[in-house]
């Protein structure tokens, strides 16, 4: 099982294997978390969640994703 993280960091890189993404992610905690909304990063390759504010911003190639 990983390891689960605290919803600290205020911006995140992620990856093409991270599609769909959403926040929080699945190894987040889940007693401080907001609902779950999903993010459109693999349009402009960075996004911001409206509800905590965290900046995602993805890094390295997406396959397969439409």
């Amino acid at each position: 099982m990983a390891e689960l993280k605290e919803n600290t960091r205020r911006e995140i890189e992620v990856t093409g294997d991270d599609l769909p993404l959403h926040c929080p992610m699945p190894d987040m905690v889940k007693w401080n978390a907001h609902p779950r909304v999903f993010l459109p990063v693999h349009k402009t390759g960075e996004a911001l969640c409206p509800y905590c504010g965290t900046r995602y911003k993805l890094v390295g190639p997406v396959k397969g994703h439409h």
